[in-house]
């Protein structure tokens, strides 16, 4: 059974920055499409970031040019660099597959961005 542990959120204040990291028990990366998803607070979960198997990248237009999706398929770890941080990107933020598979979905890490 894989299991993925996201870590790096925390507090932050508008305009800064956090890295956050997405840890698999096993590699599941190299052939997988990898993605972040985030949930805000009476929203439903949303994909923010995508890696592909070439390593192309995608996000949603609410990120863009503002958060970095990578991968080190040596250390089996996915990460998501996000930069000036906006209040409206509070949410917990999850990495599984793309689309995502139900037994993948860890507890996130919570993101705060004060204002």
């Amino acid at each position: 059974q894989v299991q993925l542990v996201e870590s790096g959120g925390g507090l932050v204040q508008a305009g800064g920055s956090l890295k956050l990291s997405c840890a698999a028990s096993r590699n599941i990366f190299r052939f997988n499409n990898m993605g972040w998803y985030r949930r805000a607070p009476g929203k439903q979960r949303e994909l923010v970031a995508r890696i592909i198997s070439d390593d192309t990248t995608n996000y949603a237009d609410s990120v863009k040019g503002r958060f970095t999706i990578s991968r080190d398929n040596a250390k089996n770890t996915v990460y998501l660099q996000m930069n000036s941080l906006k209040p409206e990107d509070t949410a917990v933020y999850y990495c599984n597959t793309v689309p995502g598979y139900e037994a993948y979905w860890g507890q996130g890490t919570q993101v705060t961005v004060s204002s």
